[in-house]
């Protein structure tokens, strides 16, 4: 379901339960340059609650029965003030297309299915909303078995299961690990013209 104000309070309680996203909210993305090294945890709840008043909803949650067990952060790759600066994550080209940067899932969930649920909602949400071409970032298959902190963008295998292809893979440098970017197109004008309707 859509991240709204009336759904925060709930998807508050799966990111209290700790870990990064008790201190970045997913706002990482959302906060360009040194402003991020200068944020705190309640700024930035504070900044997740306000993208989810005003609107588009920054993300979806997945509920088990009342409780929220799973986030995904997705949407136009404009509106996440680091993409427009990165340098490892620049375009690849210039179409556009939506983003999908961060996920959550509660520990009471994992090995679940939650992830690839998220990733099969964000799909149909990007598309039900005219996108044409929905790009991940996650981590690369060739580095093995990551610890959940480090899963957050998502795996490779989990993009791929859905239909994503790498389309470029980079890196800071020799020593780094690799970086795919992988994509999904959703259709073209035909297909964005009737999911808007």
């Amino acid at each position: 379901m859509p991240l709204t104000e009336a759904r925060f309070a709930d998807l508050s309680a799966l990111f209290e339960e700790g870990g990064d996203p008790k201190w970045c909210w997913c706002m990482y993305f959302h906060t360009r340059g040194m402003s991020w090294s200068n944020s705190t945890p309640a700024g930035n709840r504070a900044g997740l609650a306000e993208l989810a008043r005003q609107g588009p909803p920054p993300g979806l949650v997945c509920y088990r029965g009342e409780r929220v067990v799973g986030w995904v952060s997705l949407g136009p790759r404009e509106s996440y003030d680091r993409l427009t600066t990165a340098k490892l994550l620049a375009p690849v080209d210039d179409r556009p297309v939506w983003s999908i940067v961060c996920f959550v899932v509660s520990r009471t969930a994992r090995r679940a299915g939650v992830g690839h649920a998220l990733l099969g909602a964000a799909v149909d949400y990007a598309r039900n909303r005219g996108a044409t071409t929905l790009e991940g970032y996650p981590v690369a298959e060739g580095r093995g078995r990551v610890p959940a902190a480090s899963a957050f963008h998502g795996t490779q295998s989990m993009f791929e299961k859905a239909g994503f292809e790498v389309i470029e893979v980079r890196r800071w440098n020799a020593a780094s690990p690799p970086r795919p970017i992988m994509r999904l197109e959703l259709g073209g004008a035909d297909q964005e013209s009737s999911a808007t309707r």
